[in-house]
């Protein structure tokens, strides 16, 4: 249960930095650029067992690592283009309902329990996290031809934590966790700075130093977020589909808390019942598990 909250709270300080960036004018795209590396370093540090650097392309899930890592920064596309297009309230809805994709693929593949509460916990915590997202009393407004975006990141979000589930359970030892995440962030940091080189080549970048500032301050908890998810994982308190519900609404409901008191959000009644079924679908989900 600490790993997941702390997955958790990583992932809400994250959200809290994205905030930040946007008041301190920082280039988000450089700064994630940047994160990717330093995310990479931490699970290099916290390897401990340098030895085992060596080895690194021998391990049975580094090839596969790398495809996913390259998928990590090629959402952050996506989402940047839908945040552009339809919003954020969009993008947010479309990344946190792509749960459903690792939940189904726990029950289909795995073989996990569905029961009545976990059931009902589970179309909460979707429900939850629509009426969460909406920033206006009328809804969502999405065109017909901007519609392959969001669907596009719900696919690509829910891939990532299928595949970050599926290798962690069949190729990833107990003592390589760190270095799995490692290679997830620096293949995507090598895609990030890849796209940094070809802006310089053709003269469109302007490198900012606070970049590098913000993106030390987005590397280390977005490592976390990997580390401990894979960490709750491998526990014995919930079932796959449990952890990710779990991880995800409890990451709606404490980035609400911190908007209502670090940023004074104002929130209206949709964003209210939304917050109170997400605290519903959480205590569901735990005494199914009972």
């Amino acid at each position: 249960m600490i790993a997941l909250l702390c997955s958790i709270l990583a992932s809400t300080f994250i959200l809290i930095v994205f905030k930040l960036f946007e008041r301190f004018k920082i280039n988000n795209f450089q700064a994630i650029a940047v994160n990717y590396f330093v995310a990479g370093i931490c699970g290099i540090l916290l390897q401990g067992n340098v030895s085992n650097l060596v080895h690194w392309p021998e391990f049975p899930w580094f090839k596969y690592a790398l495809m996913l890592g390259s998928i990590f920064i090629i959402i952050f596309f996506l989402m940047a283009l839908t945040a552009q297009r339809n919003g954020l309230s969009v993008v947010s809805i479309a990344t946190k309902m792509s749960v459903v994709v690792p939940v189904a693929f726990g029950l289909m593949y795995y073989g996990e329990h569905l029961g009545i509460l976990k059931s009902v916990g589970i179309l909460t915590a979707l429900v939850a996290v629509y009426l969460s997202s909406i920033k206006n009393k009328t809804g969502l407004t999405i065109k017909k031809s901007n519609l392959i975006l969001p669907l596009l990141v719900f696919i690509g979000s829910g891939v990532i934590d299928t595949g970050i589930k599926y290798l962690e359970e069949a190729y990833v030892s107990e003592t390589d966790v760190a270095l799995f995440s490692s290679t997830l962030f620096l293949s995507a940091g090598m895609m990030g700075f890849a796209v940094l080189l070809f802006k310089k080549l053709k003269g469109t970048l302007r490198f900012e130093a606070k970049s590098i500032v913000g993106g030390i301050m987005l590397g280390v908890p977005n490592f976390f977020t990997v580390y401990f998810l894979v960490m709750a994982l491998r526990s014995d308190i919930f079932e796959s589909s449990g952890i990710f519900v779990i991880n995800h609404i409890g990451v709606v409901s404490f980035s609400t808390l911190a908007g209502i008191f670090l940023f004074k959000e104002k929130l209206i009644l949709k964003n209210w019942i939304g917050f109170v079924l997400a605290l519903l679908s959480i205590l569901l989900i735990t005494f199914s598990k009972a």
